[in-house]
């Protein structure tokens, strides 16, 4: 019910209360103006009851969320989708996958990257679980990127040592399903990934260039990122999935980035969104 304790949420549920008990009395009234005689005789006390039960009933079943949220863009022609689901089990789609500035890939104890973790599930689902492969895969892109700095093993002891920028996008995979890997964290010494609002706004504009360069107008589905381990701590999860929204739809006034962008929560998460008012903002911008 706390899609429906918010102003928003309480003032739609008031609107359809009253626009449905207004409507079935007003056909009441018709019915006794036309017959000159009350629909029930004797019984108007609990007919008015049964009416505003019924209203409010309907009012909260009109404010009900959807099952998903959707947007259609006309200009350009894309849809925009936040649904629960697994990221992985988007087949129809190129994914979007998130790394740091050093794309560590190491799952073991947890301690670089978790297991649990959509890297660490990428790592797994995509990879078979193989880290050479995905570590060379990754490496020859990066060959081309520049290195902003290289730590020591003394100031980090574990996984990988070559910083790169903030924002740097990686197109693994073929054109058929791509897997653009994109560093919108910056990984410390102590392990700990730590990213801002401003970082990841710089890492999704990259991304949607990315997308658009090599995407082909194919579906896109990416998870919230920055929302768990990556630490954007000045914004809780819906806030920073209405900057992903909010970019995207900034970058698609300038070209088509792809044809249906899908954001793919947990539906632990998914039931936690608030999607009155996410549909309420998708509709807005």
């Amino acid at each position: 019910m706390r899609w429906v304790m918010t102003g928003r949420g309480l003032r739609r549920w008031a609107f359809h209360s009253f626009a449905a008990f207004g409507v079935v009395a007003l056909l009441l009234q018709s019915y006794q103006a036309i017959w000159d005689r009350p629909l029930w005789p004797g019984h108007a006390g609990q007919v008015a009851v049964a009416v505003a039960l019924a209203s409010f009933l309907y009012g909260l079943i009109r404010v009900r969320p959807a099952k998903a949220v959707v947007r259609d863009l006309k200009r350009p022609a894309c849809r925009i989708e936040v649904v629960p689901g697994d990221l992985f089990e988007q087949d129809d789609s190129h994914l979007v996958v998130g790394f740091t500035d050093t794309f560590d890939t190491d799952v073991t104890d947890d301690r670089v990257v978790q297991a649990g973790s959509v890297q660490g599930q990428f790592l797994e689902r995509v990879y078979g679980g193989d880290r050479v492969r995905l570590d060379a895969d990754l490496d020859k892109l990066l060959a081309a990127e520049p290195v902003v700095t290289e730590l020591t093993r003394a100031t980090k002891p574990y996984g990988k040592r070559r910083r790169h920028l903030v924002g740097t996008v990686l197109v693994l995979g073929d054109p058929r399903r791509h897997f653009f890997a994109v560093a919108y964290s910056r990984m410390g010494p102590n392990l700990v990934a730590q990213s801002s609002a401003d970082q990841l706004w710089h890492s999704l504009s990259r991304l949607w260039a990315a997308a658009h360069e090599h995407g082909q107008r194919r579906p896109l589905a990416m998870p919230v990122v920055g929302a768990t381990l990556a630490r954007v701590d000045a914004l809780d999860r819906e806030a920073l999935l209405r900057l992903i929204l909010l970019s995207f739809v900034a970058a698609s006034r300038d070209h088509l980035v792809t044809t249906r962008l899908r954001v793919v929560l947990r539906p632990d998460e998914f039931a936690d969104v608030n999607r009155a008012e996410l549909k309420a903002f998708l509709d807005a911008i």
